[in-house]
């Protein structure tokens, strides 16, 4: 299995090399993250709506959401790889913005082929799956090579 993964790794990689030659529309990305990156002491239900975070700076999430909103992407959140798999389905993404433990980020992979996942790991201070953060200057970067400006 280790084999498969890392040739879908290699092959996923590639065609995301070849996409940055080109930009991409906004409606096409979807930037996906992982719940984990919740204060765990935060008592607002993001999973149900976005909209829900009260964007108090205590997490990475206001910050995620803000450069989402910036680049005119969809941004969702999930507890866990199946629900990632399905709001990336339901979307109609063409790419995705995922950010995830390991673990999590190759079954992404794996679980939406063949739409190209730009994979960015999250990191884990207090180790997996409570109060994860993520470098947001790596989303950002990401974000500015895929997505197409439409602000004309």
């Amino acid at each position: 299995m280790a084999l498969f993964d890392n040739i879908l790794a290699w092959i996923n990689n590639a065609r995301l090399r070849r996409l940055k030659t080109k930009k991409i529309h906004p409606d096409k990305i979807i930037l996906v993250f992982s719940h984990c990156i919740q204060n765990s002491e935060c008592n607002q239900k993001i999973i149900i709506d976005l909209t829900n975070c009260k964007r108090c700076g205590k997490c990475t999430v206001k910050n995620i959401l803000e450069i989402s909103e910036k680049h005119k992407v969809k941004c969702v959140v999930a507890s866990g790889g199946e629900m990632a798999k399905a709001k990336v389905k339901a979307s109609g993404a063409q790419v995705v913005v995922a950010i995830a433990c390991n673990k999590e980020l190759m079954e992404g992979i794996k679980g939406v082929f063949p739409k190209i996942v730009a994979p960015i790991r999250n990191k884990q201070p207090k180790g997996p799956c409570k109060d994860c953060t993520v470098d947001t200057r790596l989303i950002k970067e990401m974000l500015k090579v895929l997505v197409l400006d439409t602000n004309g």
